[in-house]
Order: C-alpha cells, then sequence, then structure tokens
C-alpha cells in the first residue's frame, strides 16, 4: 500500500524555522506550490490526502479551495504547526479545534484526518490522540514509530495501520509514517529531506522493499527558487534546502513507477479484522 499526502503550508511555517510568526513579511509562495501539484496530479487522475494548516485555510482560502475542488481528501495540520508536545492538552484542543472548524467552514466537510507537524504525537503525550477522538477525528498520521528528533514513538512496533485505543476508552485508526533503518538511525525516505537528498534509484529500492508506504510531501519540497533563511542551524539549513533542484523530477518518476491511493481508499483496502490493534 502506498498513500500519497501532502503537509500544505507555506516555505516559513515551522515554529522551529521562525518561530516568532511574523509571517507576514515573508515571500507568498504558495499559490504557484500548488498550483503545479494539482496539475501534476490532475494529468494522472490521482487523487491524494492534503494536510493543511489551519492558517493556510484563514490567510489563503483560495488554495483550499483549489484543493477542495479538484476532489482531494482534506486533513489538518494544526493551525500554525507548531509541534504537539509544546502545548499542554487544553492548548492543543484549541489549537486543532481552531484549525478544523477553519477548514471545514471553507469547505463545508468535516475534516477526519490529522497529522501532527513534525510527527510530534509520542509517548509522552498521547493524551493528544485523546483530544483528536474528541474532537472527531477517524484518522491520526502523526506517529513516527521509532526515536526521532522530537521523540518518536518507539514502542508503537512496526509501521503498518494499527487500531489505537486509547486510555479515554476511546480508539482512532493510526497510519504512521514508514522507516528505514540505515545503520542504527531510522530515516523516513518517502518525503522531506531524505527524500530530495537520497537518488532515485535508492528511493525506488526502498518503496519496492516496503509494504507500506506513507508519503508527506510539502509545496517548498519542489521550489528550488524560495528565499533561503539564513539564520538556519548548519544541518537544519541542509535539510531544508538540499535537492531541490530536482526533487520534481523525483516525484514524478515516483508517480510512473508505483500506484498511490489517499487515505480515505487507504482505509477501505485495510482489512481491520486482521490488523493489529495497539492499547495505549
Amino acid at each position: 500500500m502506498h498513500v500519497l499526502t501532502f503537509d500544505i503550508e507555506e516555505w516559513y511555517n515551522c515554529d522551529f524555522i521562525t518561530p516568532d510568526f511574523n509571517w507576514d513579511k515573508y515571500e507568498v509562495r504558495i499559490y504557484s506550490g500548488i498550483e503545479r501539484i494539482l496539475t501534476e496530479l490532475e494529468s494522472r487522475n490521482q487523487k491524494a490526502t492534503f494536510f493543511c494548516l489551519g492558517w493556510i485555510a484563514e490567510k489563503h482560502l483560495q488554495v483550499i479551495r483549489d484543493i477542495h475542488a479538484a476532489g482531494h481528501h482534506i486533513g489538518c495540520h494544526s493551525y500554525q504547526h507548531e509541534l504537539s508536545f509544546r502545548f499542554d492538552r487544553q492548548g492543543f484542543k484549541n489549537d486543532t479545534e481552531k484549525s478544523k472548524k477553519l477548514i471545514e467552514d471553507l469547505i463545508g466537510e468535516k475534516i477526519n484526518a490529522f497529522r501532527a507537524p513534525g510527527f510530534s504525537i509520542t509517548e509522552k503525550n498521547i493524551w493528544a490522540l485523546e483530544v483528536l477522538s474528541e474532537l472527531g477525528f477517524e484518522y491520526d498520521c502523526s506517529l513516527f514509530p521509532a526515536a526521532h528528533d522530537y521523540g518518536g514513538f518507539e514502542s508503537y512496533g512496526k509501521a503498518e495501520p494499527t487500531i489505537l485505543h486509547l486510555p479515554n476508552g476511546a480508539q482512532i485508526k493510526e497510519f504512521p509514517i514508514n522507516i528505514h533503518k540505515i545503520a542504527s538511525k531510522s530515516i523516513v525516505f518517502s518525503g522531506g529531506g531524505f527524500f530530495r537528498l537520497f537518488p532515485y534509484f535508492l528511493i525506488k529500492r526502498w518503496v519496492k522493499q516496503t509494504d507500506y508506504v506513507m508519503t508527506y510531501f510539502h509545496t517548498r519540497d519542489f521550489d528550488p527558487d524560495q528565499p533561503m533563511i539564513e539564520t538556519l542551524p548548519l544541518m537544519r539549513k541542509f535539510k531544508s534546502y538540499v535537492g531541490l533542484k530536482t526533487s520534481f523530477k523525483k516525484f514524478q518518476h515516483l508517480l510512473d513507477d508505483f500506484e498511490f491511493v489517499n487515505l480515505l481508499d487507504a482505509d477501505k483496502l485495510v482489512d481491520w479484522t486482521q490488523m493489529r490493534t495497539l492499547k495505549l
């Protein structure tokens, strides 16, 4: 199963890149970025899931409308891309509910899927999953099933769709990110910096070796002309800007070589009676 998803945010929408949230001073690039992605998907009759910031729904309404008009599944990616564990429970609920409502009011449909920025739901803030259930989310795509810069969820086990039984008695369907081991480090090759860094022949090999692949692309992943934020630490700068000139061609090769579904169709393909359950 290969699931095609995008995180819809501007090139600077990240609390660990531009922590002051003074975003009006930055160049707007989201419209051309999303147009390029939607045009490519339309040419292939390919549907995807788009996890959108509430901030985008508030500031750049047409982006969300265009995604919805093209028939794609829309999920929530928080309000302004703050890492989940930086909130307390009520703060996380307020942020997520605000974003969910902004998007729902814009498209006139319920939002049922969530992805935390930076895969930042961990064993230390399981309450975030409880909050998602309370807000009516059916699907979560926030867990990184290994050690990670932002904590990770090492006890998750194999990266595969799983029904999570939560401490509040609710349950939610989890579609985690997939990982690949290089030496002792767990990486994600299906989006972001590592997708842009590694040559396509390796990406293709790893996809073939992986039963379940969850992608996570951003408009900025395909934008070699975006400005550079000079204040970034060296490693963060490298990860943010490496491979931008060739990444869209890699993305096209990926769509050529493999079949993809959005999250809703992935849910239909899973025989949940045979899948693992995990009590948290």
